[in-house]
């Protein structure tokens, strides 16, 4: 169990990171990477499109008294005492459920990496931004102080003496961790995670699951 705020975000950064994310573009990605996402896909029963296309418009405000969902962490508490954004960027296939097998296809592939590029590019251009032109410094904070907090006062759920319960999975990590540690990647002796897996890019499934469910 948990409690968080909901996230506010600051406006003039957002449009600010906006500008560089049609700056920086989308990833090119190739034909091996979308032979990996349509047929995941047709699998999930999703649209088949394939990998992000198009950059969509940028959305907002958001209607905070409809906006009853949040992340899992405590961003909107930052958003609440500082300007703040959050981005995406495509680095995973399109379609999937969220918090999923399905979702974690694409950590270890080409895909993965060239969207995460793209989004430290994005950042590298809005740090730079923020760094650079301090009117965009002054639009935040008059943001912040005249429209987002002008009617709302942010008192946070926990208090100073609370602490992090960090000893609750200590006897989980104790047992599998030095299990887990043969699979780490090893940038010393392989180019990509894949080959140290012996893992051919990319690989997919040619006939469908049998009703016992084997191949």
């Amino acid at each position: 169990m948990g409690a968080a705020y909901g996230r506010h975000f600051s406006k003039p950064v957002a449009e600010a990171t906006y500008a560089n994310i049609q700056a920086v573009g989308l990833p090119e990605w190739s034909e091996a990477d979308q032979t990996l996402a349509r047929p995941l896909q047709e699998e999930l029963d999703v649209e088949v499109r394939g990998l992000a296309d198009s950059i969509p418009e940028l959305r907002g405000p958001v209607d905070l008294s409809r906006s009853l969902g949040g992340g899992s962490d405590d961003i909107g508490d930052v958003s609440w005492n500082m300007p703040t954004v959050t981005f995406r960027y495509p680095s995973n296939i399109p379609g999937g459920p969220g918090h999923n097998w399905a979702n974690g296809i694409a950590m270890a592939t080409p895909i993965a990496h060239k969207g995460a590029a793209k989004g430290a590019e994005v950042q590298a251009r809005t740090l730079l931004d923020l760094l650079l032109k301090p009117e965009l410094i002054d639009a935040a904070w008059t943001y912040f102080n005249e429209v987002q907090t002008a009617e709302t006062e942010y008192i946070p759920f926990i208090s100073e003496t609370d602490q992090p319960a960090i000893w609750l999975n200590q006897e989980i990590m104790d047992r599998w961790r030095p299990q887990m540690r043969e699979f780490y990647y090893d940038p010393t002796r392989f180019d990509s995670y894949l080959e140290q897996l012996g893992i051919e890019y990319p690989t997919v499934r040619t006939k469908p699951i049998s009703d016992d469910g084997n191949d």
